[in-house]
C-alpha cells in the first residue's frame, strides 16, 4: 500500500513559489497600469501546463542573462495568482475571489491548457455563482462564446435566456448584443417568447446597428437598406405564422422593404390565403412557462416540478400535449403571519410547499398527491405511492435540484396535529423550523448531505414558507 503526504508537499511547494530565489522565469502579465512581474520555476510550469512545456522549447520566449522573459498581456495579474497557486499547490480557494476574476479564471485555462482546473471553474461558476451569471449574461456569452470548450457554460446562458427571455430582450446590453449570439438564440425552437416581440427586439438591435434615427418616418431607402443587409441572415429565422394579422399589418408590415422578396411573398399569401410558408419553415417556438404566484422559486422551476409530479425527467420544458398543474398560492409567511401550517393545508386536496432557510440560497419542500383533511388528526400513517421532497440550491437552480420519491407508500405521509411532516420526519414543518432526519422511506438524496453528523435529525429556522394547492 503506497503512503501518501500530500500536505506538507503542498505547502513546501508554496514557499518556493513565494520564497524561492533560483527562480528562472520571469513572466509579466496585465498592461499598461494592471501589469506586474511573476517568478516561476520553469521545470514547474513546463510538468503542470502542456502550454508551458510548448512555450518554453519554440521561439515564443526571450532570455536575458539565463532568465526566461515572458509576456501574457491579456491575463490580469489577480488571475495569474490564482494560476501559480494552482499551478505550484494544487489547491485554490474561489470562494474569496470575484466572479468576473473566475471568469478571467476560465479563459486563461482554457488558453493555458489546465483542463483540471479548467473543468472544475466551469462546474463552480455553474453551480455557485448562477446569481451572478444571470445578472451577467450578455457579459458571460461575449466571454465564452467563441471558446469551444466553454459549451457547457455556454448552453447554460442560453438555456437560461430561453426559459426566461424578457429581461435579457428588455436589458440595456442587449442592444450590444454579438450577431453570432443574437443569430444562435433565435434559431432555437426552445426560446420562450412570443414571436411578435422577438421581430420587435431584432428591429430595435438592427436599428442599433446601423446607427439610424429610430423614427422610420424620417427613413429614405438607404435607410431601410442598410437595415436590411445587416437582418439579412436573421429575417427567416423569424416564425411570421405565429404573430398575428394585427400585430404584422402594424409592426412588420412597416418593415416590408427589409423582407427578402421571397419570403414576403410566402407570408403574405400565408396571411391572405391562408397557405403555410415554405422557405421560412422553422416551427413554432417549443414550450410554455408556468405562471405561478410565488417569491420563493422563479416559474421554470414550477415547470420542473410539474414533471415531476407527471414522472417525468427534470425538463423545463412543457410542451402542448403535457398535462399541466395548477398551483394556487394559498399561504406564504412573510404575507399571512406565523399560522399553523398544517390547518392552512385542510381540505386543498394535493398541496405543495416550498420552505426557504435562513442563511443559505438553498429551498427545501414536499408534495403530498393526497393532501388533509379537516378533521380530527389520527396520528397515523398516509398511504400514496405519489409525494416526493425535493431541494433546489437557489431560485436559478435548473441543473443540480435534487428530488427523493416515496419507496415506502404506507409511509408516505405522516397525519399529526401542527406538523407537517414527510415519511418518518424526512422532512418536518413546525412554524419556524425544518426538521430533516435519515432517509428510510423516501430514496437517499440530498437528506444525507444535509445532516450534521453523528445526529439523528438537523434543525433548519425558517426564512419563509409557501403552501400551493395543486390541481
Amino acid at each position: 500500500m503506497v503512503s501518501k503526504f500530500h500536505s506538507n508537499l503542498s505547502k513546501d511547494l508554496s514557499l518556493i513559489l513565494n520564497d524561492a530565489d533560483d527562480y528562472n522565469v520571469i513572466i509579466q502579465v496585465g498592461d499598461n497600469q494592471n501589469m506586474k512581474e511573476f517568478r516561476a520555476h520553469s521545470v514547474i510550469l513546463r510538468a503542470r501546463s502542456s502550454y508551458f512545456k510548448g512555450a518554453f522549447s519554440t521561439g515564443w520566449i526571450t532570455n536575458e542573462d539565463n532568465m526566461i522573459m515572458f509576456k501574457k498581456p491579456n491575463i490580469t495579474p489577480i488571475v495569474f495568482d490564482m494560476i501559480l497557486t494552482y499551478i505550484y499547490t494544487g489547491e485554490l480557494d474561489l470562494t474569496i475571489h470575484l466572479s468576473d476574476d473566475i471568469l478571467g479564471l476560465l479563459v486563461a485555462t482554457d488558453e493555458l491548457l489546465l483542463e483540471e482546473l479548467f473543468k472544475h471553474i466551469q462546474d463552480y461558476l455553474i453551480r455557485k455563482r448562477s446569481t451572478w451569471i444571470q445578472r451577467n449574461l450578455v457579459h458571460v456569452l461575449h466571454t465564452v462564446f467563441k471558446l469551444v470548450r466553454c459549451e457547457k457554460l455556454r448552453d447554460y446562458c442560453l438555456e437560461s435566456i430561453c426559459l426566461d427571455p424578457q429581461p435579457f430582450f428588455t436589458s440595456k446590453e442587449f442592444l450590444s448584443l454579438d450577431k453570432d449570439i443574437l443569430y444562435g438564440l433565435l434559431k432555437r425552437n426552445d426560446l420562450q417568447i412570443e414571436e411578435i416581440i422577438a421581430w420587435d427586439y431584432l428591429i430595435k438591435w438592427g436599428i442599433k446597428q446601423t446607427r439610424e434615427n429610430n423614427d422610420i418616418i424620417k427613413w429614405n431607402d438607404k435607410n431601410y437598406e442598410d437595415l436590411k443587409n445587416i437582418l439579412n441572415q436573421f429575417i427567416p429565422l423569424i416564425r411570421f405564422i405565429d404573430i398575428s394579422p394585427a400585430d404584422y399589418f402594424d409592426k412588420v408590415r412597416p418593415y416590408k422593404m427589409i423582407i427578402p422578396n421571397n419570403i414576403n411573398d410566402e407570408v403574405e399569401e400565408f396571411y391572405y390565403k391562408g397557405k403555410i410558408p415554405k422557405i421560412t419553415a422553422y416551427p413554432p417556438r417549443t414550450g410554455m412557462i408556468l405562471k405561478v404566484e410565488s417569491k420563493i422559486l422563479k416559474s421554470k422551476q414550477f415547470n420542473i416540478i410539474n414533471n415531476w409530479i407527471n414522472r417525468k425527467n427534470s425538463s423545463v420544458i412543457l410542451n402542448k400535449n403535457d398535462l399541466l398543474y395548477n398551483f394556487k398560492l394559498i399561504y406564504r409567511k412573510s404575507r399571512d403571519g406565523n399560522e399553523v401550517i398544517r390547518n392552512k393545508c385542510n381540505d386543498q386536496g394535493s398541496v405543495l410547499i416550498l420552505i426557504k432557510v435562513k442563511y443559505s440560497e438553498e429551498i427545501f419542500g414536499g408534495y403530498n398527491s393526497i393532501g388533509w383533511i379537516k378533521r380530527n388528526y389520527r396520528n397515523k400513517y398516509l398511504y400514496t405511492t405519489e409525494s416526493f421532497i425535493f431541494l433546489f440550491e437557489d431560485n436559478n437552480d435548473t441543473k443540480n435540484m435534487n428530488i427523493s420519491r416515496v419507496i415506502v407508500p404506507s409511509r408516505a405521509i405522516y397525519d399529526c396535529p401542527g406538523v407537517i411532516s414527510f415519511g418518518g420526519g424526512e422532512l418536518e414543518l413546525s412554524y419556524d423550523n425544518l426538521s430533516l432526519s435519515d432517509s428510510t422511506y423516501y430514496e437517499d438524496g440530498f437528506i444525507d448531505d444535509y445532516l450534521i453528523e453523528g445526529e439523528e435529525c438537523t434543525k433548519y429556522e425558517v426564512d419563509d414558507i409557501e403552501v400551493f394547492s395543486v390541481s
